[in-house]
């Protein structure tokens, strides 16, 4: 069986601080390529620390990282095969707010396709 990652962009909503009214200082896209991989892309146009963060849907940390300071761009494959079926939810976030997308894995069972080509 194969994981697939289905409705990542379900959600992509922006959470802001209160205090910040302002638009954030980077920008952040998620994706799941072919090969059933969520890809992770943080293009900053401040120098303000970042981190992005895979939580399980009881909160538990999966995978984190922290884009320093000086670091501009950051892409990451993350394996989706290697996750249990369920609610995700991945979180791109600064002290000026974050981006929060929700993801769901579930298994599909590989379905064999019978074909019959006749030609008269």
């Amino acid at each position: 069986m194969t994981k697939v990652a289905a409705s990542l962009l379900l959600s992509a909503s922006t959470l802001f601080n209160p205090t910040t009214p302002k638009t954030l200082s980077f920008d952040a896209s998620a994706f799941v390529t072919a090969d059933h991989q969520i890809r992770v892309a943080v293009r900053k146009s401040a120098e303000t620390p970042i981190e992005v963060v895979l939580r399980n849907k009881n909160h538990d940390v999966l995978y984190q990282h922290n884009i320093g300071k000086k670091e501009d761009k950051y892409t990451v494959k993350l394996n989706v095969n290697d996750l249990a079926d369920g609610e995700y939810e991945l979180e791109i976030k600064s002290n000026e707010g974050s981006i929060v997308k929700q993801l769901n894995v579930s298994s599909q069972p590989v379905q064999q396709v019978a074909r019959t080509i006749a030609m008269n």
